[in-house]
């Protein structure tokens, strides 16, 4: 897919991987960004970044677990800003605890935005990506959809769930001229993990290169996009030996009491 031209929707976009994606489909020739986050006032700072580069810019301050007002807001958009072309569902939280110290409240947190909230933006925008029959979905995902982490039981469990629904819909909305892919990161350095508890050994990514790793993604049409030569590692070898994947693991994460 060439972005140059066309509309694109980022939830998550105030901050982190989502904002380093939006700028990255700005300077490589949007015509229309759709933000989507909870924080006004962040978003509106990476709308005047975003301004400056002469794209079209609009801000939807929005919790993704309020549905009604979600769906009101892309039929909005989609009516008085044109089709959208690109979807990358980038909103997400995590919260890290062993599990049987884990607070329900995170938990709840967790699959109301990483899963519904995708859910219901993707169910929105994909019916009209169908009605026109063209369009590209990005769900991002993690390292942790792949192999899953201690620690991070329930981010784990939500991101396994979503590349098992991006690949559930990368045969349904094929027939509809609709591509879906997932954006796989790994550790990377963004204001949601410097409060975690970091594992060993794991080569800390930037949001520019997972926003480049989008970018590549798209134009070479990957059903699954992988960052950096660690994550590539580490799937190699939770496929040929997950036992020892997991004894690494084990040993990488941190204490946490």
């Amino acid at each position: 897919m060439n972005i140059q031209g066309k509309t694109a929707l980022v939830t998550g976009a105030s901050r982190g991987i989502g904002r380093a994606i939006a700028l990255e489909l700005a300077q490589q020739g949007a015509k229309c960004l759709l933000l989507l986050a909870r924080d006004r006032h962040r978003l509106a700072e990476v709308a005047d970044e975003i301004t400056v580069l002469g794209v079209e810019v609009v801000i939807l301050p929005l919790d993704l677990t309020q549905t009604v007002a979600v769906n009101i807001a892309i039929a909005q958009a989609w009516r008085d800003h044109g089709p959208i072309h690109l979807l990358v569902n980038c909103a997400g939280v995590a919260h890290q605890s062993t599990f049987l110290r884990s607070h329900l409240v995170d938990v709840e947190e967790e699959i109301a935005i990483n899963l519904m909230g995708m859910y219901t933006v993707t169910r929105s925008v994909a019916r009209r990506m169908a009605a026109q029959r063209e369009g590209r979905i990005v769900n991002v995902s993690s390292l942790m959809g792949k192999v899953a982490a201690p620690t991070m039981a329930t981010y784990s469990a939500t991101k396994f769930a979503i590349l098992g629904f991006t690949q559930a819909l990368r045969g349904e909305l094929s027939s509809h001229n609709i591509g879906v892919s997932a954006l796989l990161p790994s550790l990377t350095d963004t204001d949601m993990v410097r409060d975690l508890a970091w594992f060993q050994w794991v080569k800390v990514m930037t949001p520019k290169q997972v926003a480049m790793a989008l970018i590549e993604g798209l134009r070479s049409e990957s059903p699954e996009i992988l960052v950096g030569w660690q994550s590539r590692l580490a799937v190699w070898c939770n496929r040929i030996a997950p036992w020892l994947m997991e004894r690494i693991l084990l040993i990488a994460s941190p204490q946490i009491e």
